[in-house]
């Protein structure tokens, strides 16, 4: 028998990841990443930048979440990353670059925060905010692609931080 969100027995539980969009703007990921942050358990989702669509094309795909995820939305990126960073997050950045470590390889430290930040659609994240990373992760790819949707790699990287949280 199919089991749904009343008969289910998985027990709620959150962790202490923040997940931080680089200007993320399409309607269908920014609902996509309420429903992700609600499976996951994730204390918050904050939406950076100037044309984050929180309205009714985003709740076509949330399903609700974003009546019980906690979110914000700020202006400035930067600023936000100092923010956390004095409140003693890691900064988790999710990008491909020279130096970034495969995902699995990354360690998270039980009961760090830590701050996943997460890429614009069409550019990844800046270099600004990847030199204020503690970390920069990639997800190992085997295809022609270089890269995957911002939704897709993030489910992968918040499926990989809770299992190792757990």
């Amino acid at each position: 028998m199919q089991l749904n969100h009343y008969t289910t027995k998985f027990s709620k539980k959150s962790f202490p990841i923040t997940v931080v969009c680089d200007n993320v703007t399409n309607a269908p990921n920014v609902g996509s990443l309420f429903r992700m942050c609600d499976a996951f358990g994730v204390e918050e989702l904050v939406f950076c930048g100037e044309n984050t669509p929180i309205g009714r094309k985003m709740t076509k795909t949330s399903r609700a979440t974003e009546k019980v995820v906690k979110y914000n939305v700020v202006s400035d990126l930067i600023t936000q990353i100092l923010q956390l960073k004095k409140e003693g997050y890691t900064i988790v950045s999710l990008e491909i670059t020279s130096n970034s470590l495969p995902i699995h390889d990354y360690k998270l430290k039980k009961n760090q925060k830590t701050a996943l930040i997460i890429g614009d659609e069409s550019f990844g994240i800046s270099e600004d905010v990847l030199a204020l990373s503690d970390a920069i992760i990639h997800i190992n790819m085997f295809g022609q692609n270089s890269s995957m949707n911002v939704v897709q790699a993030t489910n992968i990287a918040l499926y990989e931080f809770t299992k190792q949280l757990q």
